[in-house]
């Protein structure tokens, strides 16, 4: 009881520090509740989408809890809230700017969809699958650098949210999962081009159209959305006549996931269609032609 009483009476004696204890044991209350919830609905909802969103939606709640605690406590009166954050503002900008740009970016995210957990997107020059956004980073599955096509490096890349104000954010999956690509194909002269051509055609419209019948759809929605002409998403086929041979140039469109793959499909199969016409169709090379070979005398020692 003396115990009590003493600590009761210094309590009294120091109305800052009481204050400030019950500020933090306030705070640290808020905090042991977002873990909870967030344990619970990790256990409870078993749709990894809805999950991630409604955990990032306790965090967000309990940061806004925690403002208003520190407002109320700080000034005095929740009704100053408006000349408290003027005046805290005022104080932190410079200090905190990319932390305050960083949490701003992530509700901007949030909001206005620019992306999500699961997009492929290149942001401040890197590239790589989302697979995490929280209120400061937007965390990626990187993929390129010194791994080749669309291949995940191994490493997982931290980039502040601040950086959605800053530059251009390419999303490879919002809205049109697909994107095109092409390559080239050197056919050489003298080869049956009109062949070379029905089997560049007949093994891409068969081995693609998986990818074109779902993109039709997609690309409607697209057109509808936004201000851009319609698009050709079945495969196409241009022939460029070089000096050396007939290039052909294969455009067509694919899953933005599976761009290597295809791609390897593709030549696989065009690879080994070109060598059953037993001639008739036959892949150039880069080849020096010798037109003549120029006489060269050697004097005899006796001529000399």
């Amino acid at each position: 009881m003396e115990i009590l009483e003493y600590i009761q009476s210094w309590l009294n004696e120091h109305p800052v520090a009481t204050s400030i204890l019950e500020y933090s044991l306030w705070i640290i209350a808020v905090i042991i509740v977002i873990s909870f919830l967030r344990r619970v609905i990790k256990k409870r909802l078993p749709d990894a989408n809805v999950r991630y969103k409604t955990q990032k939606g306790v965090e967000v709640l309990g940061y806004l809890l925690i403002i208003l605690l520190s407002i109320s406590y700080f000034t005095g009166n929740i009704k100053d809230f408006t000349l408290a954050i003027g005046l805290l503002t005022a104080g932190i900008t410079i200090t905190l700017q990319e932390l305050i740009l960083s949490v701003a970016g992530s509700f901007y995210i949030f909001f206005i969809k620019v992306y999500k957990p699961g997009d492929r997107i290149e942001l401040n020059g890197i590239k790589g699958d989302v697979i995490d956004i929280d209120s400061i980073y937007t965390t990626l599955m990187e993929i390129g650098e010194w791994v080749s096509s669309d291949n995940y490096s191994g490493r997982i890349v931290k980039i502040s949210n601040a950086f959605v104000f800053k530059g251009p954010i390419y999303n490879y999956s919002q809205d049109f999962p697909f994107v095109w690509d092409e390559f080239n194909l050197p056919i050489k002269y003298g080869s049956d081009l009109e062949l070379a051509k029905s089997i560049v055609v007949d093994i891409a419209s068969k081995t693609l159209s998986a990818y074109v019948e779902e993109s039709i759809s997609k690309w409607k929605e697209v057109v509808n959305k936004y201000y851009i002409e319609d698009a050709q998403v079945a495969p196409s086929l241009a022939i460029t006549m070089t000096d050396n041979w007939a290039q052909f140039n294969l455009r067509y469109i694919v899953d933005y996931k599976k761009r290597r793959y295809t791609k390897h499909l593709l030549n696989d199969a065009i690879g080994k269609a070109i060598r059953e016409t037993e001639g008739k169709v036959s892949l150039a090379s880069v080849t020096l032609e010798i037109v003549q070979i120029p006489t060269v005398k050697l004097a005899s020692q006796e001529e000399k």
